[in-house]
């Protein structure tokens, strides 16, 4: 574990638990909030934002990861956090779906790095890395 993120652990998963409380999730009651962990120590959070076009919906790193971009941001992504359940009450862990997977690989693969993904419950923090969690993975290598 980096010194980046051993000293910004705790706050990576409170940005991503304060996030949650911001959903918009009026037609799952499913609320989602991640936070993204910068080499500079920069946090940017995002939560999910659902559509009445179902297949419109943004997820939690997805809009962070946008934000992030917007921000300027194209490497360093150290680690992400994301937690989540219905109606904001966190019980099991959850891990970003296939498409954040993606985006979040994409963002990873701007600075050449592997992130630890933190799966945070109401009990546990499951950690991977994103490369366990989409193994393989297409990127801007592939186009090549």
């Amino acid at each position: 574990m980096s010194d980046v993120l051993a000293a910004n652990r705790d706050a990576l998963i409170a940005a991503a638990r304060t996030a949650m409380g911001t959903a918009y999730a009026p037609y799952s009651g499913f609320h989602v909030g991640a936070a993204l962990l910068f080499d500079d120590g920069a946090i940017v959070t995002g939560a999910n934002f659902e559509n009445a076009s179902y297949g419109l919906s943004l997820c939690a790193e997805t809009v962070a990861c946008s934000i992030a971009a917007h921000g300027g941001r194209r490497g360093g992504l150290l680690a992400v956090a994301v937690l989540g359940g219905m109606q904001g009450r966190v019980d099991a862990a959850i891990s970003p779906c296939g498409r954040c997977r993606q985006i979040l690989n994409e963002l990873a693969a701007l600075g050449g790095t592997d992130p630890l993904v933190l799966c945070v419950g109401e009990r546990d923090v499951v950690e991977m890395r994103l490369s366990v969690l989409l193994p393989n993975a297409f990127g801007p290598a592939n186009l090549a």
